[in-house]
């Protein structure tokens, strides 16, 4: 499958934020990752609605936002009407409303990614493969940047995939925290396709990072 590469701006230097979101772009980056942190789901709060709004003005790149929230349902019309391309909440935070979700995202006219923290084991999304169009696996704790890769990840993506594969379908798998020039390689074996990098993006050298994980 393609490999997309997701720069995740939670690493980016806000203060030249619209520089660098150019730069990945130029460099050949064709999503553009927002975690939203509500410090409630996640201990740390991020960014939210005004941030996107602002960016979507002046870029082209498909908006991969990842709703590290309770209830995410809530704002599912907020987000879609600001600019979003890929809703992503998580089954945790979601729980006995995770369909009604999924389904209130598409009706929002955007793709609904569903994602699961590292604790959580791969069977608890079989009742939803086929109809979330991207399946995200936290390959870290999620809510903080920087953090290093659980090796344990690598099994959990190569089953996500095979269970995929099994049900005949190619939908995206998306991977976040810890990816590197270093393990991208068996992340991208494992199966994933859609990886979500911060500081193996914004640390240095924008475009030859991107090229590099490429």
């Amino acid at each position: 499958m393609d490999v997309i590469i997701s720069p995740s701006i939670l690493a980016a230097d806000f203060n030249i934020l619209g520089r660098q979101i150019q730069e990945v772009e130029r460099a050949g980056a064709r999503y553009l990752h927002f975690d939203v942190c509500d410090g409630v789901f996640v201990p740390s709060i991020s960014f939210g609605m005004p941030v996107l709004a602002s960016i979507r003005k002046n870029s082209g790149l498909l908006f991969d936002v990842h709703l590290m929230i309770v209830e995410p349902i809530r704002y599912v019309e907020e987000f879609a009407d600001l600019g979003a391309d890929i809703i992503t909440f998580h089954l945790e935070a979601a729980g006995e409303r995770t369909m009604e979700t999924i389904e209130r995202i598409h009706k929002a006219g955007c793709k609904a990614g569903l994602s699961i923290k590292p604790a959580t084991p791969v069977s608890a999304l079989e009742p939803y493969l086929g109809k979330a169009d991207m399946i995200l696996l936290m390959t870290v704790e999620p809510g903080f940047g920087g953090q290093k890769y659980i090796p344990s990840s690598t099994e959990k993506i190569r089953k996500t995939r095979s269970l995929l594969r099994a049900r005949g379908l190619d939908t995206d798998l998306e991977v976040d925290g810890g990816i590197t020039t270093g393990n991208i390689s068996v992340v991208k074996e494992a199966g994933a396709n859609v990886i979500v990098a911060g500081s193996a993006v914004f640390r240095g050298d924008i475009t030859e990072n991107i090229k590099a994980l490429m």
